[in-house]
């Protein structure tokens, strides 16, 4: 059995999450100011401190939310299943023990199922921005998750639906 596809298009102006640990956000709030004239055409978010940072230095409007450990990558997370996200830019520290690490890994992982651009780095930022999508629409498909989910319940056993 093949899952059923569905087809999602992303519109020329992206929604773009900005995500950085606390030793990357100065490199972040950077990367921002050299793509600031790209990225102004863009609607962006961010977790907590991260967002806060972003706007004050560097005028780009973007909204904020939760700080990452206080449920913030969760925030995004849920955006990105309601199709609300089309890019995630996470400058992440692989060199820090990160206390809500299995936050960060449950965003990177539903950021990868929905099939959704993450740059977890400058040059794999760059690479995005360069993209001659990121000025255009783009249409993608995914697995129609729920069908599958209801021809997985339709195969349960009896009282086993939940």
């Amino acid at each position: 059995m093949t899952a059923e596809q569905v087809t999602l298009t992303m519109d020329e102006q992206k929604n773009i999450a900005l995500i950085a640990h606390d030793n990357k956000k100065q490199e972040l709030i950077d990367w921002c100011l050299k793509n600031k004239t790209i990225l102004e055409h863009h609607f962006l978010c961010g977790t907590g401190t991260t967002a806060k940072m972003v706007a004050e230095r560097t005028g780009l409007p973007i909204r904020g939310f939760n700080s990452g450990p206080l449920g913030g990558d969760q925030q995004i997370g849920a955006r990105i299943v309601d199709g609300k996200i089309d890019v995630v830019i996470f400058f992440s520290d692989p060199l820090t023990a990160q206390p809500h690490d299995p936050d960060v890994k449950a965003l990177l992982r539903i950021a990868q199922v929905y099939d959704i651009p993450i740059a977890n780095n400058r040059a794999t930022a760059d690479f995005i921005l360069a993209s001659p999508f990121m000025s255009g629409t783009y249409t993608h498909e995914l697995p129609d998750f729920h069908s599958a989910v209801k021809e997985r319940a339709k195969n349960l056993p009896k009282g086993q639906e939940n």
